[in-house]
């Protein structure tokens, strides 16, 4: 169940000992590089475990319009190629991800997503998820949220509760062939407080680590609080063989296909109930042909 308490700030309620998400972003789903076959293993794997997945941000490309004017004839698949464009990509995606409807719970905007609504004036994430919720019926409808925004991870067991917050933001900039965007995650902690975990896409590359903050408990007594940081990837392959295309020519280096999984454990020490979040990176690179 997700609550939502402002546009950009939900709720996840958790009844039990475990709990599993799967955090995607960068789909770019409608785009011919996105890589389907991976993208299809990871939302199964995730339907298998009874883990929901969210997704932050770039859920489509949309590049295709007359609108944009980096549109390419050989960046369209067929069945999008009509005068109903965004109808159409909307409309096939419903059908796509319906095998995993009672998997994906949340959506967040991309720069694809918000260049739509500047530039055509619609909401094409609000559109799917309005369109999939009506024709699927979840159990859990898909819910929309902001560009950036929080998700809290509650849980309740027995009389207790312990919370897990995620501030998610799509991303901005370019990375950085060398620091691969960790520079950002530095700004993000002097930005952001109360986060237990940040989490970025955009930049299409795929890391956790962790940043610690030296802090006072509610006794004043000095503790140590570790942010976990997650990037993560795209399942957009625009590298491909290296030969040629626009990725190619200005330098860009290979992208890491995948995403990350945080897994849920609330259980009882001899003391209290805590609450163990381990991160695990799911990366389809190896051996990529």
């Amino acid at each position: 169940m997700i609550t939502a308490h402002h546009r950009n700030s939900h709720t996840i309620k958790v009844e039990g000992k475990y709990f599993k998400l799967y955090m995607l972003s960068d789909l770019h789903w409608d785009n011919p590089h996105c890589d389907r076959v991976a993208l299809a293993k990871h939302l199964t794997l995730a339907k298998e475990e009874g883990a929901k997945v969210i997704i932050n941000g770039d859920f489509f490309c949309l590049m295709q319009g007359k609108y944009d004017p980096r549109r390419s004839k050989k960046d369209i698949l067929p069945e999008h190629n009509k005068v109903n464009y965004l109808d159409a990509v909307i409309e096939d995606a419903v059908n796509w991800f319906g095998d995993w409807a009672d998997t994906i719970i949340f959506i967040g905007y991309g720069n694809h997503e918000t260049a739509i609504i500047k530039n055509v004036e619609t909401d094409p994430l609000q559109r799917f998820a309005d369109l999939f919720n009506y024709t699927h019926k979840p159990t859990i409808p898909i819910t929309v949220g902001g560009y950036g925004g929080w998700l809290t991870v509650q849980f309740y067991r027995l009389t207790s509760t312990k919370s897990y917050s995620i501030h998610y933001y799509h991303g901005s900039g370019g990375g950085g062939a060398v620091t691969k965007g960790t520079i950002q995650h530095q700004r993000k902690m002097a930005d952001i407080e109360g986060a237990d975990c940040v989490w970025m896409g955009h930049v299409h590359e795929l890391y956790a680590m962790y940043q610690t903050k030296a802090g006072l408990d509610g006794h004043r007594i000095p503790i140590l609080k570790e942010v976990l940081h997650l990037r993560t990837g795209t399942y957009k392959d625009e590298y491909g063989d290296g030969a040629f295309g626009w990725h190619v020519e200005r330098g860009a280096p290979p992208k890491p296909i995948g995403c990350v999984t945080l897994d849920f454990y609330y259980r009882r020490t001899h003391k209290n109930m805590v609450l163990d979040v381990t991160p695990q990176i799911l990366s389809e690179n190896k051996f990529r042909k």
